[in-house]
């Protein structure tokens, strides 16, 4: 797995003329069993994939952090929100909550999430490849296949079996 990671950005690049022209493509001509596909993909990989003996998502990159999730992760803590915000989170450029710093704080060495039952939903829902209307999302995938080889398989795998 540490050798795929290493060779994962650098073959996200290669690739990224390829699926920008790709996922353009998707866009304006989505077929009409997009959504099946994607679910059969997504399976179909995570069949294969444990997440756990990678976990580049949560060193690499921090998720958006909704007003639930920081609800929902502060009653877990038994905290008040505004405290759980100032301990972890900081405001990005696009006005959103974020992580203060990456890797995950909640991460720990073994690759398990400390608060997985009540993670973010942005975690719950990575790397988003089984989302309907999944053709609206190419930008996020675009930089998902650079972090999680699971997202960069099935866009390869879909490639293969969409606009042949």
């Amino acid at each position: 797995m540490q050798s795929e990671l290493e060779q994962l950005p650098q073959k996200a690049r290669e690739k990224h003329a390829e699926n920008k022209k790709f996922f353009a493509k998707l866009k304006k001509r989505p077929p009409k069993d997009l959504d099946y596909i994607m679910q059969e993909l997504h399976h179909a990989e995570f069949e294969r994939t444990d997440c756990l003996t990678c976990a580049n998502c949560c060193k690499t990159t921090g998720p958006l952090f909704t007003n639930a999730d920081i609800e929902r992760i502060a009653k877990h803590f038994k905290i008040k929100p505004s405290e759980f915000i100032d301990r972890y989170l900081r405001v990005d450029e696009e006005n959103d909550y974020v992580l203060q710093s990456v890797p995950c704080a909640f991460l720990g060495a073994d690759n398990y999430c400390s608060i997985y039952e009540v993670r973010p939903k942005a975690c719950r829902e990575f790397p988003h490849t089984d989302r309907k209307k999944f053709q609206q999302i190419s930008n996020l995938t675009l930089k998902n296949v650079a972090i999680c080889p699971a997202a960069f398989h099935i866009v390869e795998e879909m490639k293969r079996r969409i606009f042949r």
